[in-house]
Protein backbone atom coordinates (compact mmCIF):
# COMPACT_ATOMS: atom_id res chain seq x y z
CA UNK A 1 0.00 0.00 0.00
CA UNK A 2 1.31 3.57 -0.97
CA UNK A 3 1.94 5.77 2.39
CA UNK A 4 0.24 8.43 2.99
CA UNK A 5 1.73 11.41 1.72
CA UNK A 6 2.96 14.94 3.35
CA UNK A 7 0.39 17.52 2.28
CA UNK A 8 1.69 20.93 2.25
CA UNK A 9 -0.20 23.92 3.69
CA UNK A 10 -2.63 24.94 1.01
CA UNK A 11 -2.06 22.01 -1.68
CA UNK A 12 -3.87 19.82 -2.74
CA UNK A 13 -2.98 16.18 -3.87
CA UNK A 14 -3.43 16.85 -7.26
CA UNK A 15 -2.87 20.17 -9.45
CA UNK A 16 -1.60 23.36 -9.33
CA UNK A 17 -1.35 25.69 -6.14
CA UNK A 18 -1.05 28.97 -7.79
CA UNK A 19 2.10 30.69 -5.52
CA UNK A 20 3.11 33.44 -8.24
CA UNK A 21 1.57 35.76 -10.52
CA UNK A 22 -1.82 34.09 -12.61
CA UNK A 23 -0.65 31.85 -15.16
CA UNK A 24 -1.29 32.21 -18.46
CA UNK A 25 -3.50 29.56 -20.48
CA UNK A 26 -2.27 28.02 -23.66
CA UNK A 27 -1.85 30.15 -26.45
CA UNK A 28 1.20 28.51 -29.03
CA UNK A 29 0.68 24.72 -30.03
CA UNK A 30 3.61 22.18 -30.16
CA UNK A 31 5.86 20.71 -27.10
CA UNK A 32 6.59 22.63 -24.39
CA UNK A 33 10.23 22.89 -23.60
CA UNK A 34 11.05 22.10 -20.19
CA UNK A 35 14.59 21.83 -18.12
CA UNK A 36 14.26 19.89 -15.44
CA UNK A 37 16.49 20.89 -12.41
CA UNK A 38 17.16 19.01 -9.18
CA UNK A 39 17.39 21.13 -5.74
CA UNK A 40 20.92 21.66 -3.98
CA UNK A 41 22.84 19.71 -1.03
CA UNK A 42 20.91 19.02 1.68
CA UNK A 43 23.76 17.86 4.03
CA UNK A 44 21.74 14.60 4.48
CA UNK A 45 22.68 10.86 3.06
CA UNK A 46 20.16 9.02 3.23
CA UNK A 47 16.98 8.44 1.43
CA UNK A 48 15.10 11.46 1.98
CA UNK A 49 11.50 10.85 -0.31
CA UNK A 50 8.98 13.54 0.89
CA UNK A 51 10.83 14.13 4.01
CA UNK A 52 10.47 18.37 3.71
CA UNK A 53 14.18 19.16 4.41
CA UNK A 54 15.74 22.92 3.65
CA UNK A 55 18.69 23.45 1.88
CA UNK A 56 22.12 23.88 3.07
CA UNK A 57 24.26 27.17 1.71
CA UNK A 58 25.84 25.41 -0.35
CA UNK A 59 22.08 23.84 -1.76
CA UNK A 60 21.33 27.56 -2.40
CA UNK A 61 24.80 28.21 -4.32
CA UNK A 62 24.58 25.38 -6.35
CA UNK A 63 20.95 26.23 -7.53
CA UNK A 64 21.72 29.95 -8.36
CA UNK A 65 25.04 28.56 -10.19
CA UNK A 66 22.74 26.40 -12.07
CA UNK A 67 20.36 28.75 -13.55
CA UNK A 68 23.13 31.66 -14.25
CA UNK A 69 22.67 32.48 -18.11
CA UNK A 70 19.54 30.72 -18.76
CA UNK A 71 15.82 32.08 -19.35
CA UNK A 72 12.38 30.47 -18.72
CA UNK A 73 9.06 31.57 -19.07
CA UNK A 74 7.22 30.47 -15.76
CA UNK A 75 8.45 28.24 -13.05
CA UNK A 76 6.49 25.07 -11.74
CA UNK A 77 8.23 23.90 -8.51
CA UNK A 78 7.30 20.65 -5.93
CA UNK A 79 6.06 22.18 -2.66
CA UNK A 80 8.84 20.25 -0.40
CA UNK A 81 10.80 23.56 0.79
CA UNK A 82 14.25 22.27 -0.98
CA UNK A 83 12.88 23.21 -4.02
CA UNK A 84 10.19 25.21 -3.42
CA UNK A 85 12.36 27.93 -1.40
CA UNK A 86 14.45 28.76 -4.39
CA UNK A 87 11.49 28.48 -7.14
CA UNK A 88 9.88 31.23 -5.17
CA UNK A 89 13.63 33.13 -4.95
CA UNK A 90 14.41 33.08 -8.57
CA UNK A 91 10.12 33.80 -9.88
CA UNK A 92 10.35 36.89 -7.53
CA UNK A 93 13.78 38.30 -8.98
CA UNK A 94 12.53 37.32 -12.44
CA UNK A 95 9.19 38.53 -12.37
CA UNK A 96 8.20 34.85 -13.70
CA UNK A 97 4.94 33.24 -12.73
CA UNK A 98 5.30 30.27 -10.69
CA UNK A 99 3.15 27.52 -9.33
CA UNK A 100 3.81 24.84 -6.76
CA UNK A 101 2.64 21.09 -8.21
CA UNK A 102 2.19 18.35 -5.51
CA UNK A 103 2.87 15.79 -7.80
CA UNK A 104 6.21 16.92 -8.19
CA UNK A 105 7.25 15.85 -5.04
CA UNK A 106 10.07 12.67 -4.41
CA UNK A 107 9.24 8.99 -4.73
CA UNK A 108 8.12 7.98 -0.83
CA UNK A 109 10.72 5.20 0.26
CA UNK A 110 8.39 3.82 2.86
CA UNK A 111 10.31 1.88 5.79
CA UNK A 112 13.54 3.33 4.47
CA UNK A 113 12.66 7.15 4.13
CA UNK A 114 15.05 8.84 6.09
CA UNK A 115 17.47 6.05 7.05
CA UNK A 116 21.02 6.34 6.41
CA UNK A 117 21.89 4.03 3.37
CA UNK A 118 25.02 2.63 5.32
CA UNK A 119 22.23 1.23 8.08
CA UNK A 120 20.13 -0.12 5.11
CA UNK A 121 22.81 -1.97 4.07
CA UNK A 122 24.06 -3.74 7.24
CA UNK A 123 20.69 -4.37 8.37
CA UNK A 124 18.65 -5.03 5.12
CA UNK A 125 21.37 -5.79 2.91
CA UNK A 126 20.05 -8.31 0.43
CA UNK A 127 16.65 -5.95 0.24
CA UNK A 128 18.74 -2.74 -0.99
CA UNK A 129 21.08 -4.86 -3.19
CA UNK A 130 17.94 -6.04 -5.19
CA UNK A 131 16.10 -2.23 -4.95
CA UNK A 132 19.36 -1.35 -6.71
CA UNK A 133 18.98 -4.23 -9.43
CA UNK A 134 15.61 -3.77 -10.11
CA UNK A 135 14.13 -0.74 -8.50
CA UNK A 136 10.66 -1.77 -9.88
CA UNK A 137 10.28 -5.18 -9.35
CA UNK A 138 11.57 -4.93 -5.58
CA UNK A 139 10.79 -1.61 -3.71
CA UNK A 140 11.31 -0.54 -0.48
CA UNK A 141 9.00 -2.18 2.47
CA UNK A 142 5.84 0.09 2.25
CA UNK A 143 6.95 2.40 -0.42
CA UNK A 144 5.18 4.27 -3.46
CA UNK A 145 4.56 1.85 -6.32
CA UNK A 146 6.18 2.46 -9.63
CA UNK A 147 3.54 2.68 -11.37
CA UNK A 148 1.41 5.28 -8.99
CA UNK A 149 4.75 7.31 -9.07
CA UNK A 150 5.00 7.85 -12.88
CA UNK A 151 1.14 8.62 -13.20
CA UNK A 152 1.42 11.18 -10.68
CA UNK A 153 4.57 12.63 -12.56
CA UNK A 154 3.02 12.27 -15.88
CA UNK A 155 -0.26 13.96 -15.27
CA UNK A 156 2.07 16.80 -13.31
CA UNK A 157 3.76 17.32 -16.89
CA UNK A 158 0.69 16.66 -18.79
CA UNK A 159 -0.61 19.86 -17.30
CA UNK A 160 2.19 21.79 -16.91
CA UNK A 161 2.15 21.12 -20.88
CA UNK A 162 -1.31 22.06 -21.82
CA UNK A 163 -0.79 25.34 -19.41
CA UNK A 164 2.59 26.17 -21.36
CA UNK A 165 2.22 24.93 -24.44
CA UNK A 166 4.83 26.37 -26.80
CA UNK A 167 7.12 27.99 -23.79
CA UNK A 168 10.26 27.79 -21.75
CA UNK A 169 9.45 26.13 -18.27
CA UNK A 170 11.70 25.48 -15.43
CA UNK A 171 10.79 22.67 -13.47
CA UNK A 172 12.51 22.16 -10.12
CA UNK A 173 11.82 18.61 -8.13
CA UNK A 174 14.12 15.93 -6.81
CA UNK A 175 16.55 13.29 -7.93
CA UNK A 176 14.09 10.25 -8.37
CA UNK A 177 11.60 12.35 -10.32
CA UNK A 178 13.65 13.35 -12.50
CA UNK A 179 15.44 9.81 -13.18
CA UNK A 180 11.70 8.24 -13.55
CA UNK A 181 10.66 11.81 -16.34
CA UNK A 182 13.63 11.02 -17.79
CA UNK A 183 13.33 7.22 -18.66
CA UNK A 184 9.56 8.29 -19.76
CA UNK A 185 10.71 11.33 -21.83
CA UNK A 186 13.50 9.42 -23.55
CA UNK A 187 11.07 5.61 -23.75
CA UNK A 188 13.28 3.93 -21.83
CA UNK A 189 12.55 1.04 -18.90
CA UNK A 190 12.10 2.20 -15.40
CA UNK A 191 14.94 0.10 -14.25
CA UNK A 192 17.23 2.27 -16.01
CA UNK A 193 16.66 5.13 -13.59
CA UNK A 194 19.02 3.87 -11.29
CA UNK A 195 21.78 4.31 -14.03
CA UNK A 196 20.89 8.11 -14.72
CA UNK A 197 23.11 10.37 -13.34
CA UNK A 198 21.22 12.93 -11.13
CA UNK A 199 23.40 15.28 -9.30
CA UNK A 200 22.98 18.53 -6.91
CA UNK A 201 21.40 21.04 -8.32
CA UNK A 202 21.79 19.24 -12.28
CA UNK A 203 19.27 20.71 -15.25
CA UNK A 204 17.93 17.99 -17.75
CA UNK A 205 16.31 19.61 -20.82
CA UNK A 206 13.33 17.56 -22.12
CA UNK A 207 10.37 17.55 -24.46
CA UNK A 208 7.12 16.94 -23.47
CA UNK A 209 4.70 15.19 -24.20
CA UNK A 210 7.36 12.14 -24.90
CA UNK A 211 8.28 11.98 -28.80
CA UNK A 212 6.13 8.40 -28.29
CA UNK A 213 2.92 9.77 -26.70
CA UNK A 214 2.85 12.62 -29.96
CA UNK A 215 3.93 10.03 -32.22
CA UNK A 216 1.11 7.63 -31.40
CA UNK A 217 -1.30 10.97 -31.28
CA UNK A 218 -0.17 11.60 -34.85
CA UNK A 219 -0.74 8.37 -36.01
CA UNK A 220 -4.69 8.12 -34.12
CA UNK A 221 -4.90 11.52 -36.02
CA UNK A 222 -4.28 10.39 -39.54
CA UNK A 223 -6.05 6.91 -39.03
CA UNK A 224 -9.30 8.96 -37.66
CA UNK A 225 -8.64 11.29 -41.02
CA UNK A 226 -8.50 8.36 -43.43
CA UNK A 227 -11.43 7.07 -41.53
CA UNK A 228 -13.86 9.42 -42.62
CA UNK A 229 -12.08 10.49 -46.29
CA UNK A 230 -13.25 6.83 -47.23
CA UNK A 231 -16.53 6.64 -48.24
CA UNK A 232 -18.60 2.94 -47.07
CA UNK A 233 -20.54 1.07 -49.50
CA UNK A 234 -23.89 0.60 -47.53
Amino acid sequence: MTPPRSVDSGAADSGFVHAGHAQAGSVHAGPVHLDLLRHGDTGHRSYRGQLDDSLLELGWRQMRDAVLGRDWDAIVSSPLQRCAAFAQELAQARGLPWALEPRLREYHFGDWQGRPVDAIAAQEGDALARFWADPVAHPPPGAEGFDEFAARLTAAMNEIAERHSGRRVLVVTHGGAIRLLRCIAAGRRYTDLLNIDVAHASLHSVSWPPQAARDGAHARAEADASAQADPVDG
